[in-house]
């Protein structure tokens, strides 16, 4: 593949896409990733001193893996080959080492190869590149969004720095978006266009943090906006729209339409409304929510609202939240909708939620009260001389593995189960507990 740094003029030609165009072609151009290029970080230490090692750069598409690349063979002058994984071979791979091997001896110019979609190489097109990538040339990098350390073998991971890149804030897009429309030589600078900031920020949202997905969307939306009289294109919020083929939901994350949302979301799977619960679930993803947050509140919901009227609901919840945080989207919105169904749709019970609110205000409110010296922990040396421990009665030891003892200095009752689905036996059991009775060993 040419080398893009050498023929750079190249790319400012139109039949390139935008997201092509700006790619930045220095670190001060660079966006995002302050984690691994902020000031002092090991990976920009490594690039500012041309220290390179082969690298993994692991994460969702559109965060800067390819540009991050280009900007490392830029700014260390490296020739820079690029493979896809998808459609290379082995003979494809041997051949740019051969290359990269001949470059140094007729130049002493290295060559970076950047392999993209590395995680689709198996392992034996994996083991070509070992004896090389270990000899520093050509230097390594991999771009990939699985995780290397399940995708790639042990043996490259361990000759190669592995650094993972976030998802891009929506602060980070619109600066890139701003810098697509500012920018003359590659950018959309040439063409008049004013663009509302409702669809600035739309662009920012809707692309849930892939840079390639926003600059894309703008310049499809500009170049197919008719200008006005003035001659100038307007991009407002249905331009925005049409060009990421998503219409913008009445959402914002830091004002009411979450807070309204997420309300409407809980109280309709408290009220047994499955169909409404899954319309609100369907809003906040589709508006970019962090499933992470749905489900934290799923899990909430499960134990205040349907409690041990089901207690399978809170374990439903709790792996639903698992598979939310190893999964992502778009596949965990389907756990999700089961696990709001399933609340949705299973007996309520709020009574321990009633139960630990009562106790809470108790010991904040009351007098503390003394843990009886019989339930005192008696398993240390001298706790027998304070009569700690003496006379615990080992419920295990009675009938029915149960004994009527103190367990709190003044009597409290502050669970009382309801009649309602499972809760109705816990209510029935504690019923027969508390019958007073004899103690039967």
């Amino acid at each position: 593949m040419a080398d893009l740094f050498e023929s750079k003029k190249n790319i400012t030609e139109k039949k390139y896409p935008l997201a092509v165009r700006m790619r930045p072609c220095s670190l001060k151009e660079f966006v995002g990733q302050e984690h691994i290029l902020g000031e002092g970080k090991l990976l920009k230490r490594a690039i500012d001193a041309d220290r390179i090692t082969s690298l993994i750069l692991y994460g969702p598409p559109g965060t800067g893996k390819t540009a991050l690349a280009h900007v490392i063979a830029n700014v260390t002058k490296a020739y820079f080959h690029e493979i896809n994984a998808v459609v290379s071979n082995v003979q494809e791979l041997k051949g740019a080492i051969k290359s990269a091997k001949e470059r140094e001896r007729s130049s002493g110019k290295k060559t970076i190869l950047f392999i993209d979609e590395i995680h689709r190489f198996n392992k034996a097109q994996q083991d070509v590149l070992m004896p090389d990538i270990e000899a520093g040339n050509p230097v390594l990098i991999g771009a990939t969004t699985h995780n290397p350390f399940f995708s790639l073998i042990s043996p490259f991971i361990s000759r190669s720095i592995v650094f993972e890149l976030k998802k891009l804030s929506k602060g980070n897009i619109i600066d890139i978006l701003k810098a697509g429309l500012k920018n003359k030589e590659r950018g959309l600078g040439n063409i008049s266009i004013k663009i509302d900031e409702k669809a600035l920020n739309f662009l920012a949202e809707a692309s849930d943090g892939d840079a390639r997905i926003a600059l894309n969307a703008l310049e499809v939306g500009a170049l197919t906006t008719k200008p006005g009289k003035d001659k100038v294109i307007n991009f407002d919020l249905k331009a925005a729209e049409e060009s990421i083929q998503k219409k913008a939901v009445v959402y914002d994350k830091d004002e009411d339409g979450h807070y309204d949302t997420i309300s409407a979301f809980i109280k309709s799977m408290r009220g047994s409304d499955p169909d409404a619960a899954l319309y609100w679930l369907a809003k906040m993803l589709y508006a970019g929510e962090d499933p992470r947050f749905i489900a934290r509140r799923i899990v909430i919901c499960a134990s205040e609202d349907v409690g041990n009227a089901d207690p399978q609901a809170l374990v439903v919840a709790n792996a639903a939240f698992q598979i939310a945080e190893f999964v992502g989207m778009p596949e965990c919105r389907i756990p999700l909708a089961q696990a709001v169904c399933y609340i949705a749709c299973a007996p309520k019970s709020n009574a321990a939620y009633l139960g630990i609110e009562k106790a809470m205000k108790d010991v904040e409110e009351g007098r503390t009260m003394e843990v009886p010296k019989h339930l005192k922990d008696a398993n240390y040396r001298g706790a027998e001389k304070l009569g700690h421990g003496a006379g615990y009665k080992y419920a295990h030891d009675y009938k029915d593995h149960y004994v009527d003892q103190e367990y709190i200095p003044e009597k409290r009752i502050y669970y009382k189960p309801i009649d309602s689905g499972y809760e109705k036996k816990i209510r029935e059991y504690l019923d027969k507990l508390r019958i007073p009775k004899k103690d039967t060993a």
